[in-house]
């Protein structure tokens, strides 16, 4: 199922991540990916073939919804535990539970800023000084995929890198690196944000120094109706810009 730039979207992907990479070449090829992918024509393509039901709206509906940092995080092309193409929209100023949160991930990633701008933080655990943080393990409750957090003990970290990324830049991480992003305007932020590797950490890594967290989170899917209706908010977004 699929339209022109659904299936060729798969395509790329397939071609330039599956096989046997090593984390360093997935990391580069996520990267080329987002890039090739995101140019603002062929995105709009794409986006507005999906907000048309090509693809699988259903199945990308319920892995769609508002991220506890605060974005809406929106599935457009599923490739299992080989990769995942998503589309971030971030909201100035927007307020979500884990919006201070400094975390890694279950792979390696690479982010393609579309439209707007991202500001970056890096950290590393330890040293002298620094931030003083609450330390959890955070991983997905088996049947419901919500965020569970476990709290191991108390943390500092230190700042190593600060950065901004404006539309038409991107960056890819691998999976074990800690880091916190925001939107660093007034207008909108997209992002196109790939997910790849079959061998995925089963937790993650997240600290905050803004007070507790509740030791679960609930994950709620958008309706297939909804998803549709975002994908279509989306494409005029992206023709707007």
């Amino acid at each position: 199922m699929g339209g022109r730039q659904v299936l060729a979207a798969r395509w790329l992907l397939a071609s330039a991540m599956d096989g046997e990479l090593s984390e360093r070449e997935l990391v580069i090829a996520a990267r080329s990916a987002v890039a090739e992918l995101g140019s603002s024509e062929r995105l709009l393509e794409l986006i507005a073939e999906l907000a048309c039901g090509e693809g699988d709206p259903e199945g990308c509906a319920r892995l769609s919804y508002r991220h506890v940092l605060g974005f809406d995080k929106l599935l457009l092309i599923d490739g299992g535990r080989r990769h995942m193409l998503r589309a971030h929209l971030w909201h100035p100023g927007a307020d979500g539970i884990g919006k201070e949160d400094i975390h890694n991930h279950r792979s390696p990633l690479a982010s393609y800023i579309v439209r707007g701008r991202l500001a970056m933080e890096l950290y590393e655990v330890g040293g002298d000084g620094g931030i003083a943080a609450d330390r959890y393990e955070e991983s997905l409750a088996e049947q419901s995929a919500d965020w569970r957090l476990a709290p191991t003990g108390p943390a500092r970290l230190r700042l190593t890198h600060v950065g901004q990324y404006a539309a038409g830049s991107s960056y890819a991480l691998p999976p074990h690196t800690l880091h916190r992003a925001w939107c660093d305007t007034d207008q909108p932020t997209v992002t196109l944000f790939l997910e790849t590797g079959s061998e995925r950490r089963r937790s993650t890594d997240v600290f905050t120094a803004a007070g507790p967290h509740p030791g679960a989170v609930q994950k709620v899917p958008l309706s297939t109706a909804d998803y549709l209706g975002a994908l279509g908010g989306l494409a005029e977004l992206l023709r707007s810009s």
